[in-house]
């Protein structure tokens, strides 16, 4: 069984070596995963009913809501469009660094015209998949999301794996994980707050940390996969290690 400590103690070696670069990939993949906007809504005041009402202008809320609804669309569409493949790439530059690989080029290999489209439709499906799970229950939909996890990360090794196979291997290689994976990032809590205190900036210095974490797991995970046949070296364009291969924990 994988520990929170190897995976944290693996990922400290690695960003020893490129932390600079990898909180420039982090701070990329953080704007290419949007930010939860937070809505609030404004009650009237107690005087407010006892003034006359007024005339309420149709067309201006009409023309309100039609530029609320563009915009929304607007952001959607770069999440979409743009979003998705700097994420992906982004995480497989965490693999390629915590396999001592080529890490370059990472964002690049996710815009290249295949590769973009096998990205684009996989990551919109995951993506619905967890909206539909989330508008279900929280609950649910919190484990949906770890289930669906991977899929980055998979997508990162073999973007023309298809959607259905990628969320199906995500689903495969997280299982019996999920709460192992809930406490693993219920770890960086502490980070998180110590980042906080510093106006809030400090957070995004811990982001390579968790980052760099998360793609130990994968790698955990995918040879976890590899060794039990979920899927194979050639499906994940990988190339067939010499010996025993990958020398940490199985799962």
């Amino acid at each position: 069984m994988w520990t929170r400590a190897e995976l944290k103690q693996r990922a400290k070696g690695v960003l020893r070596f490129n932390y600079w670069k990898a909180f420039l990939i982090s701070l990329v993949i953080l704007l290419a995963g949007g930010g939860g906007g937070s809505g609030s809504g404004g009650g009237s005041s107690y005087r407010s009913y006892r003034e006359p009402p007024r005339n309420i202008d149709t067309g201006t809320i009409v023309v309100v809501i039609i530029v609320f609804l563009l915009v929304m669309l607007f952001f959607l569409a770069l999440r979409i469009l743009l979003g998705y493949p700097l994420e992906v790439g982004g995480q497989r530059y965490f693999v390629k660094s915590a396999e001592d690989k080529d890490n370059k080029k990472c964002f690049s290999f996710a815009f290249e015209g295949q590769n973009y489209n096998g990205i684009i439709p996989t990551m919109l499906l995951r993506g619905i998949f967890t909206f539909l799970w989330f508008l279900l229950l929280i609950i649910p939909g919190i484990i949906k999301s770890y289930s669906y996890s991977m899929v980055p990360y998979i997508l990162g090794d073999n973007p023309n794996i298809g959607a259905k196979r990628a969320i199906e291997l995500s689903n495969e290689m997280t299982y019996g994980h999920k709460f192992d994976m809930f406490v693993l990032d219920l770890s960086f809590i502490g980070w998180y707050l110590l980042g906080a205190l510093a106006l809030g900036i400090g957070v995004l210095f811990v982001l390579p940390y968790d980052n760099a974490t998360h793609a130990e797991l994968y790698l955990v995970l995918r040879q976890k996969a590899l060794y039990h046949n979920m899927c194979t070296y050639e499906e994940l364009l990988l190339d067939r290690p010499d010996g025993d291969g990958y020398d940490g924990p199985y799962y």
